[in-house]
């Protein structure tokens, strides 16, 4: 962990993914729990490049940080590859609207492809799922509804304008959900009955 210096040294910007970000010290202030247990020092931090805010804590000024928030969005290893590099690639291209989009669709590609929906375009195969209920008309119209087509939109009609960074936000938040709405919470359901089955069931 970094330290509570004037400069929060972090590897990427929680908000725009920037390599290296500068965060400077904006205001600093102590807390403490009730009956003045649990001290701690805060430091409030603004990227210079997109403008958010990070606030980070410590035991004591120029103390090794013990947390800061946001924390910095990772990939749940369950799952698989390649739509886990790929959604990866798109968290940290957020900075590059079109890439972290173009991105986002290759992640999703990748994941629908890992269910055995291979034929037929990207919104063609999210409608064939729903249809077989592996995802829910909700998430299918979420789907329609982010940028995950941008390259066939420019190419379809070159005055189109290119992803901005909202979008990008979208399309990203999109890919986690269904990551975890296929991949993830499975995972945890499959864990939790295991756990249970270890331990002997309810009493």
């Amino acid at each position: 962990m970094p330290s509570l210096r004037v400069q929060l040294d972090l590897a990427r910007c929680p908000y725009c993914k920037v390599d290296t970000p500068t965060l400077h010290s904006h205001a600093d202030f102590g807390t403490h729990a009730l009956g003045n247990a649990n001290p701690r020092y805060w430091r409030a931090y603004s990227c210079s490049r997109c403008g958010g805010v990070v606030i980070a804590c410590a035991s004591a000024d120029a103390g090794e940080v013990l947390e800061f928030h946001p924390k910095l969005e990772s990939v749940d290893t369950a799952i698989p590859e390649p739509s886990r590099n790929y959604l990866e690639q798109a968290v940290d291209s957020l900075h590059a609207p079109a890439g972290s989009v173009m991105l986002c669709a290759s992640a999703v590609d990748a994941m629908l492809k890992s269910k055995s929906y291979a034929e037929g375009s990207l919104y063609f195969r999210i409608d064939q799922a729903m249809t077989d209920h592996l995802i829910t008309a909700e998430m299918a119209q979420w789907a329609h509804e982010v940028r995950l087509d941008a390259n066939a939109q420019r190419h379809a009609d070159e005055a189109a304008p290119l992803p901005s960074a909202e979008d990008a936000k979208r399309a990203v938040d999109f890919v986690f959900a269904l990551g975890e709405f296929l991949f993830v919470l499975p995972s945890k359901v499959r864990r939790g009955l295991a756990d249970t089955a270890e331990g002997g069931g309810a009493a």
